[in-house]
């Protein structure tokens, strides 16, 4: 009865306090001129906060929700909804969905709850989050659905995330030799979320573009073909390369075009290319940037797992969060204030689209760039130390040794190796952490046996804590 009083005490509190006329909703008698009128919304959902499989949740409590983690809360358009929120797991929560400018107050204390009331005033598919700090990216965030929304075409849209295992083949102890890379620019509408989607440009349909990989010595040609049904002139330019623009220069490609250049991989590194067509940081934002490496003689040592992991930024009309279509917004871009920051081009790349995973003992390298093309990422593995870090991509350098976290500008590249000790689920980040409740994040999964001598709690591991 107390949780009961609660609620409802905070229902007519957030009623008032939103000036909701009380008789939106009510479609019995005193909805017909009685003078006795109670408020009523048409649909309410219970939801109870929780941790299931390793990630902070919304419980669905009560109906044919009943048990289902994040569950789908599916409205008809107009009608005035109330969330009540109940604490389940004693920690800092609220409920909140931003598009219908609808949030709670924070409960704490278990069984404490808290409500929101709301009108869907329009259709389409929404999030419905706690904005606590890192707790939408730890798994608290789910779906409502107002009336039938169209959205056949973001379950249909390519997906255009790069696979992060897609690192070449290594060069191995072999001598310098011709090499030809194709590339084709495009212009595609992809996924950019569960419910949203981005007209990117990009490098053979992936964001970030194809992993190069090359030995000192060698003599590359590219060839830069742009599709026909492009909208843009688009071109390349390889940081790796010694010529006018690297490259671009002479590969202004126009739609149906291609053109070619050769170059001499005289510098042995890590090297970020991306478009270099004005404006070019319009056409780096939409996707267009990849990494290109050059091992030195004899290659690179040997590691168990490589990895290729590229952050970027969107500048969108709409904000973080919003479904269908994604539009570019020149304001943002200039302002420097991004609605995305992401890992391999979309919001979940790496948390659900595609899985980093070792073994305990296993050695890792990372191959880590950033497009941008505006902001300096300061890129941290929660759990782990590098070991061995390549600062600025400086492959003949000496490593630095046992760092925590690296600057990256954007432009510009690192290589780090770390061997996996403990088995756990460990986060990647932009330690800039505000960036995560915009979409950059990652998983890298380590499975194998534990060894309590490198950690050891009697307590249950929350895989979704940070710092």
């Amino acid at each position: 009865m107390a949780l009961i009083r609660h609620l409802l005490t905070s229902l007519l509190l957030l009623a008032a306090g939103l000036g909701f006329n009380p008789a939106w909703a009510d479609h019995g008698p005193a909805a017909h001129g009685s003078q006795d009128v109670t408020y009523k919304p048409d649909i309410t959902f219970t939801l109870r906060t929780s941790i299931a499989e390793g990630k902070l949740v919304f419980i669905g409590e009560r109906g044919g929700m009943d048990g289902q983690v994040n569950p789908d809360l599916k409205v008809p358009e107009g009608a005035v909804v109330q969330i009540n929120l109940v604490n389940g797991d004693g920690a800092t929560h609220d409920v909140a969905v931003p598009e219908f400018k609808a949030k709670s107050d924070q409960i704490s204390g278990k069984n404490a709850a808290t409500a929101i009331v709301f009108r869907a005033t329009k259709n389409g598919t929404f999030e419905y989050l706690c904005t606590l700090p890192g707790h939408k990216a730890a798994g608290m965030v789910g779906r409502i659905i107002v009336g039938e929304p169209s959205d056949e075409v973001v379950t249909r849209a390519p997906q255009i995330a790069h696979d992060p295992s897609q690192v070449g083949t290594p060069v191995g102890k072999r001598g310098p030799q011709k090499v030809t890379v194709d590339l084709l620019t495009t212009e595609v509408e992809g996924r950019l979320g569960d419910n949203s989607t981005y007209r990117f440009w990009t490098f053979n349909n992936k964001v970030p573009g194809p992993f190069v990989r090359v030995r000192v010595g060698d003599t590359v040609t590219m060839n830069v073909a742009n599709a026909k049904d492009s909208t843009h002139i688009h071109s390349i330019d390889l940081h790796a390369v010694t010529g006018p623009g690297g490259g671009a220069a002479v590969t202004q490609v126009a739609p149906g075009q291609t053109k070619s250049f050769t170059f001499k991989a005289n510098h042995v590194g890590l090297f970020v290319y991306h478009c270099a067509t004005p404006m070019v940081a319009q056409h780096i934002t939409n996707g267009m940037y990849g990494l290109i490496l050059v091992e030195p003689e004899g290659g690179l040592s040997k590691v168990d797992r490589e990895f290729y992991v590229m952050q970027g930024e969107l500048y969108t009309a709409q904000a973080h969060g919003a479904s269908g279509l994604q539009e570019f917004s020149l304001e943002k871009l200039l302002a420097e204030n991004p609605e995305h920051v992401m890992f391999n081009g979309s919001m979940d790349a790496l948390t659900k689209v595609y899985d980093m995973s070792s073994n305990v003992g296993d050695t890792v390298r990372i191959f880590f760039g950033v497009g941008g093309p505006n902001l300096t990422s300061s890129f941290h593995i929660i759990g782990e130390v590098f070991d061995k870090v390549y600062d600025q991509a400086s492959l003949t350098s000496k490593p630095l040794t046992d760092v925590q976290t690296t600057l990256v500008p954007p432009g510009g590249a690192t290589m780090v190796e770390f061997k996996t000790d403990y088995p756990g689920r460990y986060l990647l980040v932009d330690h800039a952490l505000s960036r995560v409740e915009k979409g950059v994040a990652g998983f890298l999964t380590v499975k194998g046996k534990a060894d309590h001598t490198i950690f050891h709690s009697d307590e249950a591991i929350d895989p979704n804590s940070g710092h």
